[in-house]
């Protein structure tokens, strides 16, 4: 303990093991990993078919958008998602331009379902 000007007696700052610390993190660490997996897996996977892919009047609704993105984040061609989505070539091209500004694969991914 240390005394101030004023008598009072204050304890010191406590001393932690760096080593312990580390080892509680990458213990939680590994807990979140295993967490992260169980619940990826239980994410279905976009389907370029998927009727709500597309609204009424037959343009991309939000999770067209993301089911688009997420073929370009599996490297897929504009071509191909053109194919698969059942859009214009240059329709794939505006969304392959929106992507890359949006981040490409490092953007935040939307949830689907």
């Amino acid at each position: 303990m240390t005394k101030h000007k004023n008598g009072k007696q204050e304890p010191q700052a406590e001393q932690f093991d760096p080593k312990a610390l580390l080892e509680l993190i990458a213990g939680i660490q590994a807990d979140l990993d295993r967490l992260k997996g169980m619940v990826e897996s239980a994410v279905p996977r976009f389907d370029p078919a998927n009727p709500h892919n597309k609204t009424v009047d037959g343009k991309l609704s939000e999770e067209g958008v993301e089911c688009c993105y997420r073929m370009f984040d599996e490297g897929a061609s504009r071509y191909s998602v053109a194919r698969q989505m059942k859009i214009s070539f240059a329709a794939a091209t505006h969304r392959f331009n929106a992507w890359r500004k949006a981040g490409g694969d490092k953007r935040t991914r939307e949830l689907l379902g």
